[in-house]
């Protein structure tokens, strides 16, 4: 009869347990995407860093399809005419890496953008990559089209979307830096360039926070939008996101202002990762801490 007792209560334990795994399996993910990967960078060079050659491998290898977008960089030149991008000079330093598939995407023009054939070379895409420039400009070209729809498209298929400097703000939810009149307000007055294309929500994504000094740039915004995590990317720097955590690649920091810590007076309210750590933002806490070392560079 004990024996029987104690064969019910372990049967009910392990139903239990499979049910609670299975529950967390299904719930949503709050920060990254269901599916695929984010690989978001504060800019610089990336030569010696392994941060492109970790995108082309999420991506597939060399044989996947990558389209690269080129917008931060403008949509008009100084005197008002529209700038051309020429497709052969935006995806040779992609070729000369041994990639086979690659395009480029740019328009202008949300009204091309929202367009099926603007928008098809998305439907098989394996990655995405955006480059630098203004974060503002990809906002102007891409936001509420069909080819934002796509973009998402890519994550949901399992592909992998990349950028860096204004193509990792772009990622985040809330746009830092988002105004025209300049890369040094943190938070626009033009309610069209404050939002992100959210790839990963409920984050406000800064960069270049070394070399140009930004390390507390991202604290009024954390301060005004608490719910948000803040995420400063130093140059050479990069956040390799799936689902809600992320791990740090490259040659030096990351800054996370997470308002749900609890900060003595004389430290900054925000903390620091390493190479190789390893941080959960759903629950908001360092799973792992890494050699803190970042890859030889060839001499």
């Amino acid at each position: 009869m004990i024996r029987h007792r104690l064969l019910v209560r372990f049967s009910t334990a392990l139903v239990v347990l499979l049910a609670a795994i299975a529950l967390a399996a299904q719930e949503p993910r709050e920060y990254g995407p269901a599916n695929g990967t984010l690989v978001i960078v504060g800019g610089g060079r990336l030569e010696g860093t392994g941060i492109l050659e970790k995108f082309i491998e999420l991506a597939g290898g060399p044989d996947a399809r990558f389209v690269i977008v080129p917008t931060a960089g403008g949509n008009k030149n100084a005197d008002g005419t529209l700038r051309v991008y020429k497709e052969e000079e935006i995806i040779a330093p992609w070729l000369k890496r041994g990639l086979k598939k690659v395009r480029m995407l740019h328009t202008h023009d949300p009204k091309i953008a929202d367009t099926e054939e603007f928008a098809k070379v998305l439907k098989d895409a394996n990655a995405v990559w955006f480059n630098g420039g203004r974060q503002w400009n990809i906002v102007d070209s891409y936001m509420n089209t069909r080819t934002l729809k796509e973009f998402h498209d890519v994550l949901a298929r399992g592909g992998v979307i990349g950028g860096s400097s204004a193509g990792a703000t772009i990622q985040g939810d809330y746009l830092v830096r988002g105004a025209v009149a300049g890369a040094a307000i943190m938070m626009t007055p033009e309610p069209e360039h404050e939002k992100g294309f959210a790839f990963l929500r409920r984050s406000a994504i800064d960069q270049h926070i070394n070399a140009r000094n930004r390390w507390d740039d991202l604290i009024p915004v954390i301060t005004k939008y608490p719910d948000l995590l803040g995420i400063g990317l130093s140059e050479g720097t990069a956040i390799v996101v799936n689902g809600d955590t992320f791990e740090v690649m490259g040659l030096w920091k990351v800054a996370i202002h997470d308002t749900t810590r609890q900060y003595q007076p004389w430290e900054k309210p925000y903390f620091v990762l390493s190479p190789g750590d390893v941080y959960n933002m759903k629950l908001r806490k360092v799973e792992k801490y890494g050699t803190g070392v970042a890859p030889r560079k060839p001499s």
